[in-house]
């Protein structure tokens, strides 16, 4: 596929308008990536756009069998060849050069596909392109127009067309309109997972019908992977829930499922839904770790991508249907039995009877349909509810509604989750504590907000005492555009951290990491919050190298020590309208040349008593010669109850002493405190050049560890 000039021009456009940001040293911003998926077993070759591109030599995916070499004579070009034992699912490439490492992409693995190229013009009447069922068209949008495809259909076939861009990074924001060889439209659809949409089709007749591909906003140049099929597709599964340590057998619902599949009573449409039945074993670790593991990333749950599952623990479980479409459905793991949602629950007169604590697997089985459940507590206190179902890919936009045993209503719960700089963790589910009384009967309320219902809304309810945990997220902490980790020699980078608290949590967390890339350092960083930043120093002899950073996180339930992997998140993308944040599997970091300064304290620990101040040195050592300008140094997400005022470096200077106040009623323990300092450097990505211009840069300092003791 080779896109017009006119949507190149337009695709740049939309991209560097979104991507005006304060000067700093040149970071890897990865735009684009085309096209956006191959089969397995194929040799592909694939163009990225960005910026700050200069000698990017490599590509790399978290997959060992994706790998990538560049194509000889053609700039940001490269041959990607894809193992035939990659499993169908999505994959992170990052782009590597002079300057590091870039933010993601996703890359999609198919299997039992034909992978084909959109051919321009394609564009309707007597100018569309030829396709055959079981095909994957990489192409991308028209500006003011729309991609037509023409098939062959034969009667009775069942045929599934989905467009991927939104789960794939693209801003695309697609229609697909089918109609036959006459123009008459059958079908049509704008957004079924999140912004992507998906049609359903039985053919009537033996016959050729057109498939339309078109922007909502008929804006050219995103990118995008059609996927014409008559093979399974998988729709969801149910239960939702499942324990951990069990194996569990699931209920996989879809189109065209083989190996023993029944039609279902459930329809979404005109059309009914396969099932099949299935076990499903979980992994071992994901429990002990807080951990979500996941071989197709959760994009498809919304219509942006959110960090909505960073407070899920579990995974996606598959049919093991052979070249099956969309096979990866979102579990949620938990440590007690499971309980299936049984009507008739309808009403506050009919209420489901649960035991504590309650895992329930339900569905909002049509419009209006509300869920009723009556416990009884057995202890006073506090009691934790949570729901399940943005985070799960389920389509409901669910409440949780208490009432006591004269129909008072006692509280009612909806949205949370955390938004922090590029981090977007804000979900619909609703979570929260509620205190009631034992051996008091009390009624739970659960329906979407909206009062839709059908097979796609499902839900996961919980209702415990209250048990302290957390969830820790890593992100990249350049704002506002998408960035990589890259640490220059002798210098520092720092990620910020997000920490959803669960349970009544409120004691420190000790981030520190394992593996570390030669070269790299970090210091154990303990927050007492929900955020903070985690500093990353390199060796001033590192090796310019690129490699992967796992981070963990601990706390203290008691005299248990909590120990929870630390997910990477990336930002997606830096339009207002469009800020988004998904995860990743792993946090590529690089090691890079050119570190202009360094800031650190000596000593680097500090003892001060809860309602005095204290002061910390702060020294600056000058690793650029040419660089003699001032430094101003500002607080970086300073935990609340510490106060440090902005501070400079003179011009020439080497130190400062930093004064901290800690306020009275600060709670004694362990505080990892970072700041930020700026400075104008000169700087050209011509090494050759005399005189570079001045460019604003900013490095956090090494972490100073202060000790708050009681008074």
């Amino acid at each position: 596929m080779t896109l017009s000039s006119r949507s190149r021009a337009v695709f740049l456009a939309i991209v560097l308008s979104a991507a005006r940001a304060p000067a700093e040293l040149p970071s890897l911003r990865f735009d684009r990536l085309t096209p956006l998926g191959a089969n397995a077993g194929a040799t592909v070759t694939v163009e990225v756009a960005g910026a700050d591109f200069e000698d990017a030599k490599s590509l790399l995916f978290d997959h060992p069998g994706l790998t990538a070499q560049p194509v000889e004579g053609k700039e940001r070009q490269f041959q990607v060849t894809i193992a035939a034992d990659v499993p169908a699912g999505t994959y992170d490439a990052w782009v590597v050069g002079r300057f590091g490492v870039s933010n993601p992409r996703l890359f999609a693995v198919s299997r039992g596909l034909t992978d084909v190229a959109e051919a321009e013009p394609n564009n309707g009447g007597d100018k569309t392109q030829t396709i055959s069922v079981n095909s994957a068209v990489n192409g991308a949008s028209d500006q003011n127009d729309q991609d037509v495809f023409r098939f062959a259909g034969r009667k009775g076939q069942r045929l599934t067309i989905q467009c991927l861009a939104g789960r794939l990074d693209s801003p695309l924001d697609a229609n697909l309109t089918l109609t036959n060889s006459s123009g008459a439209q059958l079908a049509a659809n704008g957004d079924y997972h999140g912004r992507d949409p998906f049609l359903d089709f039985v053919v009537p007749d033996d016959a050729e019908y057109l498939v339309a591909v078109n922007d909502l906003s008929f804006r050219g140049g995103h990118p995008y992977r059609l996927i014409l099929s008559d093979r399974p597709q998988i729709e969801h599964a149910f239960p939702r829930a499942v324990q951990a340590g069990q194996t569990t057998e699931l209920t996989f619902f879809g189109r065209n499922l083989t190996g023993g599949a029944a039609s279902s009573r459930w329809r979404i449409g005109d059309l009914p839904l396969d099932e099949l039945r299935r076990p499903v074993t979980p992994p071992a670790d994901v429990l002990s770790l807080g951990a979500y593991r996941f071989f197709e990333h959760p994009t498809a749950h919304s219509t942006l991508p959110t960090a909505a599952t960073c407070t899920v623990v579990g995974f996606t479980a598959a049919s093991g249907l052979e070249h099956a479409i969309g096979d990866a459905v979102p579990l949620v793991l938990v440590d007690v039995p499971v309980t299936l949602e049984a009507e008739p629950n309808g009403s506050r007169e009919q209420p489901q009877l649960l035991a504590l604590p309650a895992v329930v697997s339900g569905r909002f089985d049509e419009p209006r349909d509300a869920d009723w459940y009556e416990i009884t507590p057995t202890e006073n206190g506090p009691y934790f509810i949570e729901v399940y179902c943005e985070r799960i890919g389920g389509r409901a936009d669910p409440y949780v509604a208490v009432f006591d045993d004269q129909n008072n209503r006692v509280t009612e719960l909806d949205d949370y989750g955390h938004r922090m700089n590029a981090f977007d963790g804000h979900l619909r589910d609703p979570s929260g504590s509620v205190n009631l009384n034992a051996n008091k009967k009390y009624r739970l309320l659960v329906q979407d907000r909206y009062s839709r219902g059908g097979a796609r809304y499902h839900y996961v309810l919980k209702v415990n005492k209250p048990i302290p945990d957390f969830f820790v997220a890593a992100i990249h902490s350049q704002n506002p555009g998408p960035g990589g980790i890259t640490v220059r020699r002798g210098g520092t980078a720092h990620l910020d951290l997000v920490i959803h608290q669960s349970g009544g949590w409120n004691g420190p967390i000790t981030v520190s990491a394992e593996s570390l890339p030669a070269g790299l350092r970090v210091v154990p960083t303990t927050i007492q919050g929900t955020s903070g930043p985690i500093v990353i120093a390199c060796d001033a002899d590192a090796t310019e190298s690129v490699g992967m950073l796992r981070l963990v996180a601990e706390g203290k339930r008691g005299d248990e020590t909590i120990r929870r992997e630390v997910r990477p998140y990336a930002r997606v993308w830096n339009d207002p309208g469009m800020s988004s944040s998904r995860p990743m599997r792993q946090l590529p970091v690089a090691i890079r040349s050119g570190a202009p300064f360094v800031l650190s304290f000596e000593p680097d620990t500090l003892r001060i008593v809860a309602g005095q101040k204290g002061e910390a040195r702060l020294k600056l050592a000058r690793l650029l010669p040419e660089f003699t300008s001032s430094v101003n140094v500002l607080p970086l997400n300073v935990p609340g109850n510490l106060k440090v005022s902005n501070q400079e470096i003179g011009a020439g200077a080497t130190e400062i002493v930093i004064p901290i106040d800690v306020q009275n009623g600060t709670k004694p323990g362990l505080y990892t405190l970072s700041l930020v300092g700026q400075a104008q450097v000169p700087f050209s990505k011509d090494p050759a050049m005399k005189n570079p211009p001045n460019t604003l840069v900013s490095l956090p300092t090494k972490p100073l560890q202060v000790e708050v003791v009681a008074p």
